[in-house]
């Protein structure tokens, strides 16, 4: 087997916690895991070496939350927005049409150049829901091609209730043959609890019949209003609750006193002049808190963790530690992984080099391309956005 030697990295962030930074550092991969962290001074030899030259390293981000399978566009939508427009999430259906009337080569198409795009920003771990579809037959097309593209698909029919059909119906459906239906393809089952959605009851069956089915629990919870989607993910175990805009202090201990991750997506706050999740609260309280794009073409239409980042940090009190930890290693609990998100011996040897000194550049730097290079399984891969590199597997 071939190692190779990562040296003269600047600053390692490593997101294990116990030793989360390392200056003047050095790593060892050795058959795609990260096989040593520490010193370079101490660094053991290797087969190859590829100079940092002073550059940061952390691990590969884990995105946990995404929208990739869609067709069409809400451009208008969002120039609404910005003229003052409040968002309802009433939008989702005119992606559901514009996707329904697509090819499979068209939807393969556009969510491999969005995957290709966050690859080139430094995700080499992402979440792709379905939910664009809301008939069992297009459920299930969305999850098929979405599970070409990762590991970590995500059933979610209960998106919103579809114009032809009433509430009642339309959630046995979803809780029914159109969960056998997607079973195969998914590896989560989520539910958008809100206002206009499902509400707790609703949410709740459909969760439980998901679990019964073999899938994990994530919960679209508490975006728009307060509610009982945060309560419910923690009741059922959920590895997450996302979005977390409009929280109670029962839902901060719920979410404390439980293993649920929560998720925020600043990216749709930004897209929709919304209040920010206060994430200064989630982590004082003890929350395990993760990052994501929320990448759709509604709410949230970019694929930059490195721009939720940035975000997080000048919007929702997070220090550029927080955000790039709850970016990578929080994006991974949110997944239930613990394989990726950290650079620790034994990790799959995904990880990012900066063009800069320390991560706080995502920060400092907001909208600048720092991603030097990106390994994936400690295969190095082409970063240039005008060039993006054929799609893998993520």
């Amino acid at each position: 087997m071939t190692t190779t030697l990562i040296d003269r990295i600047g600053l390692l962030y490593t997101g294990d916690p116990e030793r989360e930074e390392i200056a003047d550092a050095a790593l060892v991969v050795e058959d795609g895991l990260v096989a040593w962290t520490g010193p370079a001074s101490r660094a053991p030899d290797a087969d190859r070496r590829v100079d940092a030259a002073g550059r940061a390293v952390i691990p590969g981000f884990v995105d946990s939350h995404a929208h990739l399978v869609f067709a069409g566009d809400r451009t208008a939508e969002f120039q609404a927005r910005m003229s003052g427009e409040p968002y309802t999430g009433g939008g989702i259906r005119t992606t559901v049409a514009a996707t329904r009337r697509a090819g499979d080569a068209e939807l393969t198409a556009r969510a491999r150049r969005l995957v290709s795009e966050m690859l080139a920003q430094g995700t080499t771990t992402v979440e792709i829901k379905s939910g664009y579809g809301l008939s069992v037959e297009h459920e299930r097309r969305s999850l098929r091609i979405a599970s070409e593209l990762t590991a970590e698909t995500t059933f979610l029919g209960a998106h919103v209730v579809p114009a032809d059909m009433d509430a009642d119906s339309y959630v046995r459906l979803v809780a029914g043959d159109m969960l056998t239906a997607c079973a195969p393809y998914a590896r989560w089952v989520d539910v958008f609890c809100e206002r206009g959605a499902f509400d707790g009851d609703q949410t709740r069956e459909i969760l439980q019949a998901g679990l019964k089915a073999g899938l994990g629990a994530r919960v679209h919870a508490n975006q728009l209003t307060e509610g009982p989607g945060v309560r419910i993910a923690c009741e059922l175990g959920a590895a997450s609750a996302d979005h977390c805009t409009h929280l109670t202090d029962a839902d901060v201990d719920a979410l404390a006193s439980s293993g649920t991750v929560a998720t925020l997506l600043p990216g749709a706050e930004f897209s929709t002049r919304s209040p920010y999740p206060d994430a200064r609260r989630l982590i004082d309280a003890g929350v395990t808190v993760a990052l994501a794009t929320d990448c759709n073409p509604g709410s949230s239409y970019t694929s930059s963790m490195p721009f939720c980042v940035a975000l997080a940090v000048r919007e929702m009190r997070m220090t550029p530690l927080e955000a790039v930890r709850a970016a990578t290693y929080g994006g991974a609990r949110a997944l239930r992984r613990t394989d990726v998100g950290w650079l620790r011996p034994g990790a799959r040897a995904d990880l990012v080099v900066l063009d800069a000194p320390s991560y706080a550049h995502l920060a400092y730097r907001p909208g600048v391309p720092l991603v030097h290079q990106v390994f994936r399984g400690g295969l190095l891969l082409e970063e240039d956005i005008q060039n993006p590199p054929p799609v893998v597997v993520l």
